[in-house]
């Protein structure tokens, strides 16, 4: 399909779907600025996702959309809160400056999203490998896994890691 006729599909889905999103997000979250933003967050995704004449079920299609959408922004804004209430433990003296804060909270929020598109299983791996600095053969034992299935599980989390620094 040429570009132009997506892009009118596209507007013509927007239109006739983002006042329905909007009022479905707003009563979720109780702020029209936060539903506005995640309203337009989550027609991104719409765009990102496919052709809008194969979606079949509109609001369905947009409300699992917004979910996530509104998943991933609570995420942001409790790991945003934990990092704030860690600062504010700290001497004035000690504190990182404005420009480190946001270049910190963007490490935190990239840090966040590759652990989180990791399987669980991955995940505890290596999270027990990183912060409790335990060996593979400890983390087989605890885990009820084989070192190599240990081993392989630290490949696929060193892999994502990777890849996301490359991005």
């Amino acid at each position: 399909m040429a570009s132009g006729t997506q892009d009118v599909l596209l507007t013509q889905f927007y239109d006739a779907h983002h006042d329905w999103l909007q009022g479905w997000l707003r009563q979720r979250l109780g702020c029209r600025h936060d539903a506005a933003d995640l309203a337009q967050d989550t027609f991104i995704q719409v765009v990102a996702a496919r052709n809008v004449e194969q979606i079949d079920e509109p609001r369905a299609f947009l409300a699992t959309l917004a979910r996530r959408v509104m998943f991933n922004f609570w995420r942001r804004r409790d790991l945003e809160r934990a990092y704030l209430e860690e600062l504010a433990r700290i001497a004035p003296e000690h504190a990182p400056s404005q420009e480190d804060r946001a270049l910190i909270l963007e490490a935190l929020h990239q840090i966040d999203a590759v652990l989180g598109s990791l399987k669980p299983k991955v995940r505890q791996v290596f999270l027990l490998s990183q912060l409790q600095e335990l060996t593979y053969r400890e983390i087989g034992e605890q885990l009820d896994l084989p070192v190599i299935t240990v081993r392989r599980y630290m490949t696929q989390a060193m892999r994502a890691c990777w890849l996301a620094g490359e991005s």
